[in-house]
């Protein structure tokens, strides 16, 4: 990446580079770089891009044509032997035709641009690459506006010697490789893989669907989407960086494009970092979350070995893995998500940040997953088969079983650690959870200052709708949580803002309305559980210490609803529980565990 005309962007909220296909060539638009936000580090994202790579005079271009089994030249800077053409100069070229069984090969030590313009192009080969760069500064494939262009390789490849295993995808660079224009390109990868360059890879442009028997697109030192139209299927990972030596290398950024992913490993794995900005996924990873998944396997839908940050975009995940997977940090600024998980559906080893977007796990192991997970804004909702939200500390892969994956598939209880400095922090966004375990389980200390919590949790009572080892100290917001009565907590004593904790003598069925009223009138909460319930904790600024407040069950309300919550409207009385006052800072009423 030696080239003058490369773009450095720091990203830490969202930074946005778009080059936008048009015609013979592309325009191109850097916006500012945002300021960093709290202790998150910026994360560099350089390409090798530049809007000069899509300009050319076409009295320069260099006409190739492709004749079946042999290929003819018009002009300079190539030379054709039988099915193979090299093209040894700098230059524009322009691909036609179809060649059955032969191979374009760039081998150039020239410091400028090798362009192909590929026109329509059909290029094959049964034994190597079809489309081979072994030498070259930058390469940049263009597809030509209203065109349709194809590269296929053979199941098996012959190599010069038994030492070398390269090239080893359809499209296989050395260099710097771009690929750009409107026009569309199919590539089949019956070797290994479809799409592959050793320095970096820009997309920036075109309709572009590979299939692979390994990995469908991969950039060594980084994979950049700046836009197109990509559909994937491999049986390996679909998008991937996989340079583990520089830690400055092996990042997938995503600008803006439509990506559909279709992975038997991770849909997109990064060694680094992942920055996504904008774009359209829709990601399917190791045959979705109602598969079966062997022990040592990944299958992902984002996964990265550093950090991730998502400033924007729309996502449907069906991962049989983890829907999005870090091993340091995640980092949520926006973007809508649709969240299938045979897992985790977010997962970061160190910690998750929240500050904005529509996130709708409706179907996981454990929602939201890790040692210090903080919550400033967005809209959550989370259904999972054990834990909620889980603060603790270790690796991924925790609660799986050997034979993981799929639906009814036996799990073991969650093996991260129980002890150390994992945190809970809760000071905005909307949190609706629908959990089979604990509702929100952390291994340390909650700390809540606003926001809402709305938790319907276990039926079982070896869980609760809350589970924390440390304390729980709230000091603004809305919690509402019901579930099991054996293991029930509420906000602790430290905290400044009142809370009550009731459990019943016995379970409620589901559906039946727990009412708060004051004794003046003033102050009311009706709520609906979606399941049997025989606690409940609420806790909210509108509770007065030295008010009392009788507690209903059942009866019905007029008001609107959503997540179980009633606002305004009358509600009609059920059966009067109790009447209590707030004598405390957290006022209980029955038996459970509490502190």
């Amino acid at each position: 990446m030696n080239r003058g005309g490369m773009l450095r962007r720091l990203v830490s909220i969202g930074v946005l580079a778009t080059l936008v296909a048009c015609g013979g060539g592309v325009e191109a638009g850097v916006a500012n770089p945002a300021a960093v936000v709290g202790n998150e580090p910026v994360v560099l994202i350089e390409d090798h891009a530049d809007p000069e790579d899509y300009l050319w005079d076409s009295a320069d271009i260099t006409s190739i044509g492709l004749n079946g089994d042999t290929i003819t030249v018009d002009g300079s800077g190539a030379v054709s032997n039988g099915s193979t053409v090299t093209i040894g100069a700098a230059g524009t070229y322009s691909l036609s035709g179809s060649l059955t069984d032969g191979q374009i090969i760039v081998n150039t030590e020239d410091k400028a641009i090798v362009r192909l313009i590929l026109n329509g192009a059909q290029i094959s080969s049964s034994t190597s690459a079809p489309l081979y760069i072994a030498r070259a500064d930058e390469t940049v494939i263009v597809l030509a506006e209203n065109t349709s262009s194809m590269v296929s390789d053979g199941t098996a490849y012959s190599f010069p010697s038994a030492d070398e295993d390269e090239p080893n995808a359809a499209i296989f660079s050395k260099g710097d490789l771009t690929i750009a224009g409107s026009g569309t390109l199919t590539v089949a990868g019956h070797y290994n893989d479809a799409i592959a360059s050793k320095d970096g890879l820009v997309i920036a442009g075109g309709t572009i669907t590979v299939t692979a028997v390994d990995d469908g697109i991969r950039g060594r030192d980084y994979l950049v989407v700046k836009g197109g139209n990509i559909t994937v299927t491999a049986q390996g990972d679909g998008l991937k960086a996989d340079n583990a030596e520089d830690v400055t290398r092996g990042y997938i950024s995503v600008e803006s494009g439509t990506l559909q992913v279709t992975a038997g490993g991770d849909a997109l794995q990064a060694e680094s970092s992942v920055v996504i900005t904008g774009g359209d996924f829709t990601l399917v990873s190791g045959g979705g979350s109602g598969a079966r998944l062997a022990e040592t396997a990944s299958a992902k839908g984002i996964k990265a070995a550093g950090s991730i940050q998502i400033d924007g975009g729309t996502f449907t995940i069906d991962a049989a893995d983890d829907a999005i997977n870090s091993d340091g940090s995640l980092v949520v600024n926006g973007g809508v998500f649709t969240i299938m998980t045979g897992d985790d559906g977010m997962h970061a080893n160190a910690t998750l940040d929240i500050n904005g977007g529509e996130i709708n796990i409706i179907r996981s192991y454990e929602g939201i997953e890790s040692a210090v997970i903080t919550i400033n804004a967005g809209n959550i909702q989370i259904v999972s088969s054990d834990d909620g939200l889980n603060v603790a500390g270790g690796n991924d892969g925790s609660g799986m079983m050997p034979g993981r994956g799929g639906a009814g598939m036996r799990r073991g209880q969650d093996m991260f650690a129980a002890f150390g400095s994992y945190y809970l922090y809760v000071n905005g966004g909307y949190t609706v959870i629908e959990a089979d375990g604990d509702g929100v389980d952390v291994n340390g200390t909650i700390e809540m200052t606003g926001g809402t919590i709305i938790v319907n949790g276990p039926t079982a009572n070896m869980n609760g709708a809350l589970d924390y080892d440390g304390g729980f100290r709230i000091s603004g917001g809305l919690l509402v949580a019901v579930g099991s009565a054996g293991m029930a907590q509420s906000p602790d004593e430290s905290s400044t803002q009142n809370s009550i904790l009731i459990n019943f003598n016995s379970a409620l069925p589901a559906g039946t309305l727990i009412h708060f009223q004051s004794s003046d009138g003033q102050t009311s909460y009706t709520f609906a559980p979606t399941k049997s319930y025989q606690s409940v904790a609420l806790s909210s600024p509108e509770l007065a210490r030295g008010a009392t407040y009788d507690v209903y069950y059942g009866g019905s309300s007029s008001g609107s609803v959503q997540d179980g919550l009633y606002q305004n409207g009358t509600y009609t009385p059920g059966t009067l529980y109790t009447s209590l006052t707030l004598s405390g800072v957290v006022t209980r009423l029955g038996g459970g565990r509490f502190r």
